[in-house]
Protein backbone atom coordinates (compact mmCIF):
# COMPACT_ATOMS: atom_id res chain seq x y z
CA UNK A 1 0.00 0.00 0.00
CA UNK A 2 1.62 3.36 -1.30
CA UNK A 3 2.10 6.01 1.52
CA UNK A 4 -0.21 8.41 0.70
CA UNK A 5 -3.25 6.27 0.50
CA UNK A 6 -1.69 4.98 4.14
CA UNK A 7 -1.70 8.97 5.48
CA UNK A 8 -5.10 9.21 4.51
CA UNK A 9 -6.21 6.59 6.97
CA UNK A 10 -7.31 7.71 10.53
CA UNK A 11 -4.28 6.64 12.81
CA UNK A 12 -4.90 5.06 15.66
CA UNK A 13 -1.76 5.96 18.18
CA UNK A 14 0.93 7.65 16.22
CA UNK A 15 0.66 11.15 15.24
CA UNK A 16 0.79 12.48 11.54
CA UNK A 17 4.17 13.70 12.04
CA UNK A 18 5.31 10.69 13.32
CA UNK A 19 3.79 8.62 10.33
CA UNK A 20 5.40 11.07 8.17
CA UNK A 21 9.09 10.40 9.47
CA UNK A 22 8.64 6.89 9.10
CA UNK A 23 7.98 7.43 5.76
CA UNK A 24 10.75 9.78 5.02
CA UNK A 25 13.10 8.58 7.10
CA UNK A 26 12.37 4.57 7.50
CA UNK A 27 12.31 4.53 11.28
CA UNK A 28 10.50 5.31 14.07
CA UNK A 29 11.47 4.84 17.72
CA UNK A 30 8.44 5.06 20.47
CA UNK A 31 9.51 5.20 24.02
CA UNK A 32 7.46 3.61 27.16
CA UNK A 33 4.85 1.80 24.19
CA UNK A 34 4.80 -1.35 26.14
CA UNK A 35 2.76 -1.87 29.34
CA UNK A 36 4.69 -2.80 32.31
CA UNK A 37 1.80 -5.70 32.55
CA UNK A 38 2.40 -7.03 29.02
CA UNK A 39 6.34 -6.93 30.24
CA UNK A 40 5.70 -8.43 32.48
CA UNK A 41 3.76 -11.41 30.78
CA UNK A 42 6.62 -11.96 28.56
CA UNK A 43 8.78 -12.24 30.84
CA UNK A 44 7.12 -14.64 32.04
CA UNK A 45 7.45 -17.04 29.31
CA UNK A 46 10.32 -15.79 28.35
CA UNK A 47 12.82 -17.09 31.25
CA UNK A 48 11.16 -20.44 31.36
CA UNK A 49 13.31 -20.55 27.63
CA UNK A 50 16.25 -19.07 28.92
CA UNK A 51 16.10 -21.91 31.73
CA UNK A 52 15.22 -24.85 29.63
CA UNK A 53 18.66 -23.55 27.42
CA UNK A 54 20.61 -24.01 30.56
CA UNK A 55 20.15 -27.93 29.64
CA UNK A 56 21.07 -27.74 26.39
CA UNK A 57 24.49 -27.76 24.74
CA UNK A 58 24.18 -27.17 21.50
CA UNK A 59 21.25 -24.98 19.17
CA UNK A 60 18.31 -26.41 17.85
CA UNK A 61 15.18 -25.51 15.97
CA UNK A 62 13.94 -23.56 18.60
CA UNK A 63 16.98 -22.41 20.47
CA UNK A 64 19.95 -20.38 19.16
CA UNK A 65 22.93 -20.53 21.02
CA UNK A 66 26.40 -18.41 21.33
CA UNK A 67 29.96 -20.88 21.18
CA UNK A 68 30.48 -20.45 24.83
CA UNK A 69 26.76 -21.14 26.14
CA UNK A 70 27.00 -23.23 29.48
CA UNK A 71 24.78 -24.27 32.57
CA UNK A 72 25.96 -22.11 34.33
CA UNK A 73 26.78 -18.71 31.52
CA UNK A 74 23.81 -19.08 30.05
CA UNK A 75 23.50 -17.50 26.14
CA UNK A 76 21.39 -17.84 23.97
CA UNK A 77 21.47 -15.45 21.20
CA UNK A 78 17.81 -16.24 19.66
CA UNK A 79 14.33 -17.43 20.26
CA UNK A 80 13.07 -18.77 17.30
CA UNK A 81 9.71 -17.93 16.04
CA UNK A 82 8.29 -17.45 19.44
CA UNK A 83 4.76 -17.31 18.32
CA UNK A 84 4.82 -20.75 17.99
CA UNK A 85 6.42 -22.19 21.32
CA UNK A 86 3.99 -19.64 23.48
CA UNK A 87 0.43 -18.45 23.40
CA UNK A 88 1.27 -15.02 25.23
CA UNK A 89 3.60 -14.22 22.49
CA UNK A 90 0.45 -15.09 19.43
CA UNK A 91 -1.58 -12.93 22.03
CA UNK A 92 1.22 -10.19 22.04
CA UNK A 93 1.71 -10.30 18.06
CA UNK A 94 -2.14 -10.42 17.13
CA UNK A 95 -3.78 -8.30 19.21
CA UNK A 96 -1.51 -6.79 21.77
CA UNK A 97 -0.55 -2.75 21.67
CA UNK A 98 1.93 -3.02 18.65
CA UNK A 99 -0.65 -4.00 15.96
CA UNK A 100 -1.95 -0.14 16.33
CA UNK A 101 1.40 0.60 15.30
CA UNK A 102 1.43 -1.72 12.48
CA UNK A 103 -1.96 -0.02 11.08
CA UNK A 104 -0.87 3.56 11.29
CA UNK A 105 2.28 2.52 9.40
CA UNK A 106 0.35 -0.83 6.83
CA UNK A 107 -3.04 0.62 6.32
CA UNK A 108 -5.84 -1.36 7.72
CA UNK A 109 -5.26 -4.61 6.55
CA UNK A 110 -2.44 -6.43 8.27
CA UNK A 111 -0.61 -9.50 7.91
CA UNK A 112 1.82 -11.11 10.22
CA UNK A 113 5.26 -12.48 8.90
CA UNK A 114 7.48 -14.01 11.21
CA UNK A 115 8.46 -13.07 14.70
CA UNK A 116 12.24 -13.85 16.87
CA UNK A 117 13.56 -12.96 20.28
CA UNK A 118 16.94 -11.71 19.88
CA UNK A 119 19.56 -11.48 23.52
CA UNK A 120 22.44 -10.18 22.75
CA UNK A 121 23.67 -11.39 25.58
CA UNK A 122 25.91 -9.43 28.10
CA UNK A 123 29.83 -9.86 28.31
CA UNK A 124 30.26 -9.45 24.18
CA UNK A 125 26.55 -10.42 23.14
CA UNK A 126 27.44 -10.86 19.11
CA UNK A 127 27.17 -7.51 16.65
CA UNK A 128 24.69 -7.93 13.80
CA UNK A 129 26.40 -6.56 10.84
CA UNK A 130 24.68 -3.93 8.68
CA UNK A 131 21.96 -5.74 6.27
CA UNK A 132 18.60 -5.03 5.09
CA UNK A 133 15.84 -7.47 5.94
CA UNK A 134 13.84 -7.79 2.52
CA UNK A 135 16.30 -9.49 0.52
CA UNK A 136 15.85 -12.67 3.49
CA UNK A 137 12.21 -13.04 3.04
CA UNK A 138 11.20 -10.80 -0.82
CA UNK A 139 7.25 -9.86 -1.16
CA UNK A 140 5.97 -8.71 -4.30
CA UNK A 141 5.99 -4.91 -2.81
CA UNK A 142 7.79 -2.92 -0.06
CA UNK A 143 5.27 -2.32 2.37
CA UNK A 144 6.75 -4.81 5.21
CA UNK A 145 7.94 -3.47 8.60
CA UNK A 146 9.43 -5.23 11.48
CA UNK A 147 8.23 -4.08 15.01
CA UNK A 148 10.98 -4.50 17.90
CA UNK A 149 10.28 -4.35 21.50
CA UNK A 150 12.70 -3.94 24.87
CA UNK A 151 12.28 -6.32 27.70
CA UNK A 152 14.85 -4.31 29.26
CA UNK A 153 16.24 -1.01 29.57
CA UNK A 154 18.70 -0.16 26.81
CA UNK A 155 21.49 2.17 26.85
CA UNK A 156 24.86 3.02 24.50
CA UNK A 157 26.41 0.14 25.89
CA UNK A 158 24.04 -2.59 25.39
CA UNK A 159 24.47 -2.71 21.40
CA UNK A 160 21.37 -0.77 20.53
CA UNK A 161 20.05 -0.88 17.22
CA UNK A 162 21.47 1.31 14.82
CA UNK A 163 19.45 2.70 11.82
CA UNK A 164 20.93 4.69 8.63
CA UNK A 165 18.15 7.07 8.07
CA UNK A 166 16.88 7.48 4.74
CA UNK A 167 18.41 4.11 3.32
CA UNK A 168 15.36 2.51 2.60
CA UNK A 169 14.91 4.31 -0.36
CA UNK A 170 18.57 3.57 -1.69
CA UNK A 171 20.53 0.54 -3.07
CA UNK A 172 19.12 -2.72 -2.28
CA UNK A 173 22.17 -4.63 -1.45
CA UNK A 174 23.92 -7.83 -2.33
CA UNK A 175 23.82 -10.47 0.29
CA UNK A 176 25.85 -12.97 -0.69
CA UNK A 177 29.87 -13.57 -0.46
CA UNK A 178 32.31 -13.96 -3.07
CA UNK A 179 31.52 -17.79 -2.99
CA UNK A 180 27.97 -17.19 -3.58
CA UNK A 181 26.79 -18.31 0.03
CA UNK A 182 24.71 -16.49 1.51
CA UNK A 183 25.79 -14.24 4.61
CA UNK A 184 23.35 -11.66 5.01
CA UNK A 185 25.14 -8.91 5.45
CA UNK A 186 25.90 -6.23 3.45
CA UNK A 187 29.76 -7.10 1.60
CA UNK A 188 32.98 -4.17 3.65
CA UNK A 189 33.35 -3.59 0.12
CA UNK A 190 29.70 -2.00 -0.58
CA UNK A 191 29.66 -0.82 2.81
CA UNK A 192 31.68 2.48 1.69
CA UNK A 193 28.24 3.38 -0.09
CA UNK A 194 25.78 3.29 2.79
CA UNK A 195 26.23 6.72 5.02
CA UNK A 196 27.02 4.41 8.32
CA UNK A 197 28.40 7.52 9.64
CA UNK A 198 24.51 8.84 10.01
CA UNK A 199 22.90 5.84 12.05
CA UNK A 200 20.71 6.51 14.64
CA UNK A 201 21.15 4.38 17.58
CA UNK A 202 17.59 3.46 19.08
CA UNK A 203 18.56 2.93 22.33
CA UNK A 204 15.54 3.72 25.97
CA UNK A 205 14.14 1.98 29.04
CA UNK A 206 12.17 -0.98 28.77
CA UNK A 207 8.93 -0.90 26.25
CA UNK A 208 10.18 1.12 24.01
CA UNK A 209 9.33 0.01 20.56
CA UNK A 210 12.00 0.19 17.25
CA UNK A 211 10.35 0.36 13.73
CA UNK A 212 12.03 -0.30 10.97
CA UNK A 213 10.99 -0.32 7.11
CA UNK A 214 11.91 -3.81 5.47
CA UNK A 215 14.62 -2.26 2.99
CA UNK A 216 16.40 0.28 5.74
CA UNK A 217 20.29 -0.71 6.55
CA UNK A 218 20.45 -1.70 10.22
CA UNK A 219 22.67 -3.47 12.45
CA UNK A 220 23.69 -3.35 15.96
CA UNK A 221 27.54 -3.46 18.27
CA UNK A 222 28.17 -6.60 20.54
CA UNK A 223 26.66 -5.74 23.97
CA UNK A 224 29.63 -5.09 25.85
CA UNK A 225 27.55 -3.78 29.27
CA UNK A 226 29.15 -6.97 31.95
CA UNK A 227 25.57 -8.12 33.06
CA UNK A 228 22.26 -7.28 31.44
CA UNK A 229 21.38 -8.52 28.06
CA UNK A 230 19.64 -6.67 25.82
CA UNK A 231 16.68 -9.18 24.44
CA UNK A 232 14.49 -7.72 21.80
CA UNK A 233 11.40 -8.88 20.75
CA UNK A 234 10.77 -8.96 16.72
CA UNK A 235 7.11 -8.86 14.71
CA UNK A 236 7.67 -8.44 10.83
CA UNK A 237 4.24 -7.53 9.85
CA UNK A 238 2.81 -6.72 6.16
CA UNK A 239 0.40 -5.15 4.23
CA UNK A 240 -2.27 -7.48 3.13
CA UNK A 241 -1.24 -7.08 -0.53
CA UNK A 242 2.22 -7.37 -0.13
CA UNK A 243 2.38 -11.42 -0.91
CA UNK A 244 6.04 -13.14 0.00
CA UNK A 245 7.88 -14.34 -2.85
CA UNK A 246 9.92 -17.17 -1.34
CA UNK A 247 9.32 -19.01 1.58
CA UNK A 248 10.17 -18.22 5.15
CA UNK A 249 13.52 -19.52 6.51
CA UNK A 250 11.73 -20.56 9.45
CA UNK A 251 8.12 -21.27 9.13
CA UNK A 252 5.44 -21.04 11.90
CA UNK A 253 1.95 -22.16 11.30
CA UNK A 254 1.05 -18.77 12.44
CA UNK A 255 2.79 -17.16 9.09
CA UNK A 256 0.13 -15.16 6.87
CA UNK A 257 -2.24 -14.62 9.25
CA UNK A 258 -4.21 -11.60 9.08
CA UNK A 259 -3.69 -9.75 12.44
CA UNK A 260 -6.01 -6.58 11.28
CA UNK A 261 -8.87 -6.09 9.00
CA UNK A 262 -9.24 -8.55 6.13
CA UNK A 263 -7.14 -10.88 3.24
CA UNK A 264 -6.38 -8.48 -0.02
CA UNK A 265 -8.18 -9.83 -3.29
CA UNK A 266 -5.58 -7.84 -5.16
CA UNK A 267 -1.89 -8.05 -4.98
CA UNK A 268 0.12 -4.65 -5.20
CA UNK A 269 3.61 -5.66 -7.32
CA UNK A 270 6.43 -3.20 -6.95
CA UNK A 271 8.46 -2.46 -10.07
CA UNK A 272 11.76 -2.70 -8.19
CA UNK A 273 13.79 -5.79 -7.97
CA UNK A 274 14.91 -7.41 -4.72
CA UNK A 275 17.68 -10.13 -4.51
CA UNK A 276 16.71 -13.70 -3.89
CA UNK A 277 17.70 -15.57 -0.41
CA UNK A 278 18.82 -19.28 -1.18
CA UNK A 279 16.39 -22.22 -1.09
CA UNK A 280 16.33 -22.36 2.35
CA UNK A 281 17.27 -26.49 3.49
CA UNK A 282 15.95 -26.50 7.01
CA UNK A 283 19.34 -25.86 9.08
CA UNK A 284 18.75 -21.84 9.34
CA UNK A 285 18.32 -20.71 12.85
CA UNK A 286 19.45 -16.96 13.06
CA UNK A 287 20.90 -14.59 11.20
CA UNK A 288 23.97 -14.55 13.72
CA UNK A 289 25.04 -18.09 12.32
CA UNK A 290 25.00 -17.25 8.60
CA UNK A 291 26.77 -13.67 9.25
CA UNK A 292 29.31 -15.72 11.09
CA UNK A 293 29.55 -17.99 8.36
CA UNK A 294 29.17 -20.82 11.24
CA UNK A 295 27.38 -23.15 9.18
CA UNK A 296 30.36 -23.97 7.27
CA UNK A 297 32.02 -24.49 9.87
CA UNK A 298 30.15 -26.65 11.07
CA UNK A 299 29.92 -28.75 7.57
CA UNK A 300 33.80 -28.46 7.73
CA UNK A 301 33.79 -30.13 11.21
CA UNK A 302 31.51 -32.81 10.50
CA UNK A 303 33.19 -33.35 6.74
CA UNK A 304 30.43 -32.49 5.00
CA UNK A 305 31.57 -29.34 3.44
CA UNK A 306 32.55 -28.94 -0.44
Amino acid sequence: MKPETILAHTPKVLTQEQRQSYFDHGYLLVENFVSREWLDRLWGVTNRFIDESKGMNRSNGKLDLEANHSTENPRLRRLIQPVAHDPVYWEFTRSGPIVDLAEDLLGPDIKFHHSKLNFKWSGGGEEVKWHQDIQFWPHTNYSVLTIGVYLEDVDDEMGPMGVVPGSHKGELFNQYNDKDQWVGCIDDRDVPRVDTGSAVYLKGPAGSVTIHHCRMVHGSMPNNHPSRARPLLLQAYSSADALPVTPHNNPSPESGAIVRGKAARWVEFDETPCQIPPIWDGSYRSIFVVQQEEREAELAASGAAD
